[in-house]
């Protein structure tokens, strides 16, 4: 590094210290040089549109300080300048949140490419904010990328953080200019599912809502808002508090992405019952699989969360009766399930659909005896030899219906069983 060349972190590694959260990953910012210096001190460029590289031990990412123009509506029209004349302050600048717009002084020493105590540089009271719990942004120019909506939306899933009012006001702004309009499918899937990941993803759709965000980019979920269930069987009544109280039991239960989306979508077909049948919603299983299925393939999601999420709109209501069910209708539930091969994914549909019972006010600590019920039922059936029931099959083509007679009996003297005790 020459002389004039100064490195810092910058960003979440710098935010999650503070919060005394372990940090995964570092991101640096060298201010003061250029690509040729970089590379002649061992680094590889790796970036296509902005100047970043690899170090030469640690592997991790440097970046040149740079500054950012939008020139184009969404979030890819940008022109970058980068320059050994961009100052730290610039480029935090064009940071999203104060919280994450704070900077630490680094030690030169780059083959060590670890923080020292060094000071803090705080232009836009990040700290404050991180001690009051809100997310700012940094400047008006937050509004020309609206990934930040979604940012914001998963860091208040994230950290609990509240949403300062003169943010939350632009960000309604960038929803009324059709800013969010722009947004990609992949990059509205990504941040999506990182939501769903974080602990309390509801926070990630209720922050989507305030600002009117949600009804552009999931009008599905949003439609559930509003729309009356049974008192009976939901205390809660709303549809959409429902659908959040179910993906945060699933988060609390450390659901796997596709369980998450599954929580998430089981219902959607509750938001367009009509309404002179309010709060019943006959067929909305049927109703939900279609709109899952539509949703899935405008955001590209991937085969696992689409499969999984339509599995528990069709069948969440006969997995909560199963103790009703026959053993005929057992082995159709496992067949469309393909529980026989997949009874991992047919485990996660029972995940799912427990949070969905437990989903629900004053039933959060419910246990969900469904689950080990159908689970025995499954295992039993399972252990039907199906290679020695073909040896006894003089017609081959007769093999699957034996095999599944023998599953039924199976199953019938299991649920037999267990309706005696």
């Amino acid at each position: 590094m020459n002389g004039k060349a100064k490195i810092y972190c910058v960003g979440g590694a710098v935010r999650d210290r503070l919060l005394g959260l372990a940090v995964q990953d570092h991101d640096w910012v060298v201010v003061g040089s250029t690509p040729e210096e970089m590379v002649a001190q061992g680094f590889q460029p790796v970036g296509k549109d902005f100047p970043v590289f690899l170090h030469p031990q640690t592997h991790e990412e440097y970046a040149l300080a740079r500054t950012e123009r939008k020139t184009a509506r969404g979030y890819q029209g940008f022109s970058v300048y980068a320059a050994p004349d961009v100052t730290l302050e610039q480029d935090l600048l064009r940071r999203d949140f104060t919280i994450n717009a704070i900077a630490q002084e680094v030690d030169d020493n780059l083959s060590a490419g670890k923080l020292a105590d060094g000071k803090l540089i705080d232009p836009h009271n990040g700290v404050a904010d991180l001690r009051a719990g809100i997310l700012r942004h940094v400047s008006p120019a937050f509004d020309e990328d609206p990934v930040r909506i979604l940012r914001a939306a998963r860091f208040a899933a994230r950290f609990g953080f509240t949403i300062a009012s003169e943010t939350l006001q632009l960000m309604r702004d960038m929803v009324d200019n059709g800013e969010v309009d722009a947004l990609v499918a992949e990059r509205v899937w990504q941040e999506l599912a990182r939501g769903l990941m974080e602990k309390k993803p509801s926070r990630f759709f209720e922050t989507l809502r305030s600002c009117g965000a949600l009804a552009k980019i999931l009008p599905e979920v949003d439609a559930l808002f509003g729309v009356p269930q049974p008192e009976k069987h939901h205390p809660e009544i709303d549809c959409g508090i429902h659908t959040m109280l179910v993906v945060d039991d699933a988060a609390l239960h450390d659901y796997t992405l596709e369980v998450r989306f599954a929580a998430l979508t089981h219902d959607l077909g509750k938001g367009n019952t009509p309404r002179d049948i309010w709060p019943r919603h006959i067929g909305h299983e049927l109703r939900s699989v279609e709109l899952v299925k539509k949703l899935a393939q405008r955001l590209r999601a991937s085969g696992e969360c689409r499969d999984l999420a339509m599995l528990a709109a069709r069948y969440h209501g006969d997995i909560h009766r199963a103790k009703e069910l026959r053993a005929e209708t057992i082995i159709r539930l496992f067949q469309s399930a393909d529980a026989w091969r997949r009874p991992e994914r047919f485990a996660h549909l029972l995940q799912a659909c427990a949070a969905d019972a437990r989903g629900r006010t004053g039933h959060e600590n419910d246990a969900y005896p469904q689950a080990d019920y159908l689970l025995q039922l499954l295992a039993v059936a399972r252990a039907v030899d199906a290679g020695e029931i073909a040896k006894g099959c003089a017609d081959s083509s007769a093999i699957a219906a034996a095999v599944q007679q023998a599953r039924t009996r199976a199953i019938e003297a299991l649920v037999e069983k267990q309706r005696s005790l």
